[in-house]
């Protein structure tokens, strides 16, 4: 090493790197700035267009789920591209959603093959900053099979309950980010879309407050951050969605709403926060008019922390279900 930067295509163990690399203590740093690392003393710092990559032989085809510490180290706006070769998606950094730095984000890919098939997955800064020494930071990196989706007997959503869903780092944990499908066709938190401008948040119940079993979603984006799931129905007959909302116990406070879609019907359900961990059940009974029918969730409002303006975060929603009922117009 000189300094910081890592000399070297194999210097830093098992990975290959290429451009200017640095290895970077967390804290205070020249220029003002501050380092967080939340799970452990040192980072990566990616450079003008510098890449770490590393090949992995993965056991089975299927789905993998890749989750990774990543946040911006200047105050210009940053780019990682994550590679999973063919697949790529560049993730912008330019908002933090945890004052800390410890955004973690999760991405998805299909390995297609029989399996024992070798895989790279790389981290490039695709930018050129004045600063050359400018660039994300990239902390712990995970990967996880996602195993295959089933329904679950009297509910037509599959993974309601968000059981299933990208690694989650047992020493700290912000939440995981998974960011819209226009970055990644492939959802990690598999059954689910999220089809707005920004992610959405999963959380784990060893870090949070959870309304039911081991997962939820936060929404932490206001109208910005929706996720949806297109399921089977039949074109007539009518359907009761049921789903949790609440707070993760996290300091959260506020006026929520969260509202729902359902083939033409909508709801809107209002939540006083006091950062509790209480919990609001709601149900909304809706006609199919197709043998698709997309369900959609999103938060009305933008929240922040109440003792941190800088923390986004939102409603939890949690244990969605979908029922068929015997006569819609009986229950309306």
């Amino acid at each position: 090493m000189v300094k910081r930067a890592i000399i070297g295509r194999l210097s830093l163990p098992k990975w290959e790197i290429t451009g200017l690399v640095q290895y970077v203590s967390g804290g205070p740093q020249p220029g003002g700035f501050y380092f967080a690392i939340p799970r452990g003393a040192h980072a990566i710092r990616l450079g003008n267009r510098a890449t770490v990559s590393q090949p992995i032989k993965l056991p089975a085809a299927g789905i993998y789920s890749l989750t990774f510490g990543s946040t911006k180290s200047c105050a210009q706006d940053e780019v990682l591209r994550v590679t999973v070769a063919p697949a790529a998606a560049d993730l912008p950094l330019q908002t933090l959603y945890s004052t800390d730095g410890g955004d973690t984000y999760a991405l998805a890919f299909t390995v297609p093959y029989k399996g024992g098939e070798v895989v790279r997955i790389s981290f490039h800064n695709p930018g050129v900053q004045e600063d050359a020494a400018c660039g994300p930071l990239l902390d712990a990196v995970a990967i996880k099979q996602i195993p295959p989706l089933t329904y679950t007997k009297g509910n037509l959503v599959k993974n309601g309950g968000f059981e299933i869903g990208p690694h989650v780092f047992n020493n700290f944990s912000t939440g995981v980010l998974i960011p819209p499908k226009s970055m990644d066709k492939t959802s990690p938190l598999p059954g689910w879309i999220v089809e707005s401008l920004k992610p959405i948040k999963y959380i784990d119940s060893r870090h949070f407050n959870v309304p039911s079993g081991l997962a939820a979603v936060e929404l932490v984006a206001g109208r910005e951050s929706a996720i949806a799931q297109i399921i089977r129905t039949v074109a007539g007959k009518s359907y009761n969605l049921s789903f949790v909302v609440g707070d993760a116990k996290n300091g959260c406070h506020g006026s929520m709403m969260v509202q729902a879609f359902a083939s033409n019907k909508t709801l809107q359900v209002p939540f006083a926060s006091a950062g509790k961990g209480a919990v609001k059940r709601a149900s909304l009974v809706f006609p199919a008019v197709s043998n698709r029918t997309r369900i959609t969730f999103f938060s009305n409002f933008y929240h922040t922390k109440l003792r941190d303006f800088g923390h986004l975060c939102g409603p939890v929603l949690d244990d969605v279900r979908v029922v068929g009922v015997r006569s819609y117009k009986k229950l309306v």
